[in-house]
């Protein structure tokens, strides 16, 4: 039976919760929709039973480890800004954005398969990535390290754009140096576009 979504999780029930997603993703990045529930449970170090009473099904676990992984990479934005300078922040953001990437293209064929069942794992994750990378921009042009006539959507676009090319394994020094690249030209001592007329 799966838990009530509506209580809140003991502290180590949460835990064991973070742990069976972040290994699902490892696993579903590494074997696909061949993944065995089994190994996933072995190597978050919990049950089968516990892992099944959390997600019932192959496809609710597929789901909510790529959600997972949206949440932490939005929920991450606070702390970034909390703890350096704006740039610094979305520099450090953008390699975790990445990082984000990856996962999801290497979970493909399981999450093309939770859409096929009828869910929509994605939905609202473009505008939650957006947003948080709205506040990092935000914070940055009001701190003026990062020119103000660029949009969160234009950059969005542009990691994007770098996670496509550059984001499997043996291609990661080059996401970083297009990741570096585009940086550079938000910099507020950058030349600004002419408005659009």
């Amino acid at each position: 039976m799966a838990r009530d979504a509506g209580r809140p999780l003991r502290a180590d029930a949460q835990r064991n919760r973070e742990k069976i997603l972040a290994t699902a993703v490892r696993v579903f990045t590494e074997e696909g929709l061949d993944a065995h529930f089994e190994r996933i449970a072995r190597e978050a170090g919990v049950g089968t039973g516990t892992l099944y009473r959390n997600f019932p099904t192959r496809e609710a676990l597929i789901e909510a480890a790529y959600r997972n992984e949206v949440a932490r990479l939005c929920d991450a934005v606070p702390g970034l800004l909390a703890a350096m300078p704006p740039a610094e922040a979305l520099r450090v953001w953008t390699r975790r954005f990445i990082d984000y990437a990856t996962a999801k293209f290497g979970m493909a064929d399981a999450l093309r398969a939770v859409v096929a069942s009828g869910t929509n794992p994605y939905a609202e994750s473009r505008e939650l990535i957006q947003r948080a990378l709205g506040d990092l921009m935000d914070a940055g042009t009001a701190a003026g390290a990062i020119r103000s006539d660029i949009r969160a959507t234009d950059m969005f676009a542009a990691l994007a754009g770098i996670a496509l090319t550059s984001a499997a394994p043996e291609q990661r020094e080059q996401a970083e140096r297009l990741l570096d690249l585009t940086l550079d030209g938000l910099r507020a001592t950058a030349p600004p576009r002419p408005p659009e007329s």
